[in-house]
């Protein structure tokens, strides 16, 4: 007996001390975990965007983020856009390749901390990192419609609350990244855990322009859950795009930008 009640309280020492080493590598590890900053920044010469420069955009205390600008044509308003969590922004040139082919002028960046901006990431630089490239954007005179993927859903809508574009669109959008955590580790208490938290359940309340929400049903990284309820909370909903049997990245191929162009041309009709 007393054999079993020493080999019980074994295996719960066991498991606290387990269950705390988890605990303090996810406190150590979380940015390696929540954010992917592999690959390389692409070269212009390697995209068919033979109009567009690299710009730097100056943030912080001395430091810039490194994008892609070109502006649109006339009467065609510029897209900013927010990247998702994976390598550079760079690697969507076949995106950016589109935009300008239908007239649309484009801003892209990476974040700090990313591939081609150097520094840390933390969502206070990516959030600031969102408002100097929207005030660059500004800068230039052009429209402005801003649009924010993944993990880009968390600053495009924080810009789109603290400055006045002409529309958000929101592809795969959580309702906050913490939430989508606590929904993957429900063993964890990540609300205390996660330092970079993004909730953007709160700042679409002050949104004010027009949003359109883009996800797929079978979305296992975002549930779609997700995009219906931050479109729910939005104050000027525009519209929502759901195509079942479409993935965390299945939307580009099922026509996304056709969606896009439309809701674009929608909001910006009486500019």
């Amino acid at each position: 007996m007393k054999r079993l009640r020493r080999l019980g309280i074994g295996v719960v020492v066991f498991v606290v001390v387990a269950y705390a080493g988890v605990l303090v590598a996810m406190l150590v590890l979380q940015r390696d975990l929540q954010y992917d900053r592999s690959g390389r920044l692409f070269a212009l010469s390697e995209t068919t965007l033979t109009g567009a420069e690299q710009v730097a955009i100056p943030v912080g205390q001395g430091e810039q983020v490194i994008g892609w600008y070109q502006a649109p044509e006339a009467g065609k308003p510029a897209i900013l856009y927010f990247r998702g969590n994976s390598q550079s922004f760079s690697r969507e040139h076949e995106r950016y390749e589109a935009f300008v082919a239908a007239g649309y002028g484009f801003l892209a960046f990476d974040y700090r901390g990313f591939p081609g901006s150097p520094g840390d990431l933390t969502q206070e630089h990516v959030l600031e990192d969102g408002l100097a490239a929207f005030d660059w954007l500004l800068a230039t005179g052009t429209p402005i419609v801003i649009w924010g993927r993944s993990l880009g859903s968390g600053p495009a809508t924080y810009v789109a609350s603290e400055r006045d574009a002409d529309a958000l669109l929101l592809e795969t959008p959580f309702l906050s990244a913490v939430s989508v955590a606590a929904e993957r580790y429900p063993y964890l208490p990540v609300s205390l855990l996660m330092a970079d938290q993004y909730p953007v359940e709160q700042w679409i309340r002050d949104v004010t322009e027009p949003v359109y929400v883009a996800h797929g049903k079978a979305d296992s990284v975002v549930p779609v859950h997700h995009g219906r309820g931050v479109l729910a909370l939005a104050p000027n909903p525009d519209g929502i795009m759901i195509v079942e049997g479409a993935g965390h990245d299945g939307l580009w191929a099922n026509g996304v930008w056709d969606e896009a162009q439309a809701f674009f041309g929608r909001a910006t009709s009486s500019l």
